[in-house]
């Protein structure tokens, strides 16, 4: 999509469509998508949420610069480019590899949108949490806000928080897929600083995702810490939420038949654009949660679209 057109319009709060089809009807589940990938044209669904109270920060803290992590094709470097030229700020951005011309979509639009493409070697890109790399960085580049690689952070935690203050109904489960497990744990946040009794489901779409229930909790600590929360935030989530870990389809950014002819007959039947890296793999898995019955006749379940999508 051209630089010259990225949007000032914002769709808040974003939709929330009822998924009829053969298998819902034939199960009695009342299935929702919220279709958070119509938020805005390039800071869509999750990245949106992310970045909304980070750059708050940044503005309360002084930074008039945004430095950020990802990789070649990384939604995360797009939306950060866009929200930084929107409002003002200058961005970094350290991506993984060596640089290759031409540059693809994704970083042609950064860098046409004002952000400053630092590239790292995948080895040193390793160590990009750790304090000598990030001072290396201050060192080059002066003075920024950090903003971690996928925008998860505490602040990242309350965006996707509010998320659930705009669902009205009453639900069984909210849904929706996990990378670094920002998304997942705003949703369990929302539920319980509201005293929603629904639960969280999420589908970690990396292979072997059993950490994420560790930087789940890490991050529930760090929201706990930042907005001064006075009971045992990780402990009560625990019993909140579960991962699915077996709809990774080989790992991130992998595929099959099975979820491509999955993917095709969901666009067709609902006429709602998905992609194979995150929202078809929630999608595909709460369907066959829904076929094993582990989700009942006459329950509601509402699954978060967390965009990806140009």
């Amino acid at each position: 999509m051209p630089f010259s057109i990225i949007s000032d319009e914002f769709l808040l709060p974003s939709p929330l469509v009822r998924l009829e089809d053969e298998y819902t009807s034939a199960a009695g589940v009342a299935l929702y998508l919220k279709r958070e990938d119509l938020i805005h044209q390039q800071i869509s669904g999750n990245k949106y949420r992310k970045l909304f109270y980070n750059l708050h920060q940044a503005r309360a803290e002084g930074k008039q610069t945004l430095l950020t992590f990802g990789g070649a094709y990384s939604n995360h470097i797009y939306a950060t480019a866009a929200a930084g030229y929107l409002h003002g700020f200058q961005t970094i951005g350290v991506i993984r590899g060596e640089a290759t011309e031409p540059l693809n979509e994704t970083l042609a639009f950064a860098q046409a949108a004002g952000m400053r493409l630092h590239y790292a070697s995948r080895e040193a890109y390793r160590h990009k949490t750790e304090a000598e790399f990030i001072e290396k960085l201050r060192h080059e580049f002066g003075d920024f806000y950090l903003v971690p690689e996928g925008g998860s952070n505490a602040f990242a935690v309350r965006g996707c928080e509010q998320i659930i203050s705009e669902l009205e109904q009453e639900f069984d489960y909210v849904a929706c897929a996990c990378g670094t497990g920002g998304t997942l744990a705003g949703l369990v946040v929302g539920l319980l600083q509201q005293n929603k009794k629904a639960n969280v489901l999420g589908v970690p779409v990396l292979k072997g995702a059993d950490f994420l229930y560790q930087d789940i909790a890490k991050l529930l600590a760090d929201y706990q810490q930042v907005y001064n929360i006075d009971y045992n935030l990780p402990q009560a989530a625990a019993a909140r939420f579960e991962l699915f870990l077996d709809y990774h389809f080989g790992g991130y950014a992998k595929r099959n038949q099975d979820l491509d002819k999955f993917i095709v007959w969901f666009q067709a039947k609902h006429d709602v654009p998905i992609e194979f890296v995150y929202t078809g793999k929630i999608l595909f898995g709460i369907y066959d949660l829904i076929k094993k019955e582990y989700i009942r006749k006459g329950q509601k379940v509402v699954i978060i679209h967390t965009g990806g999508l140009r």
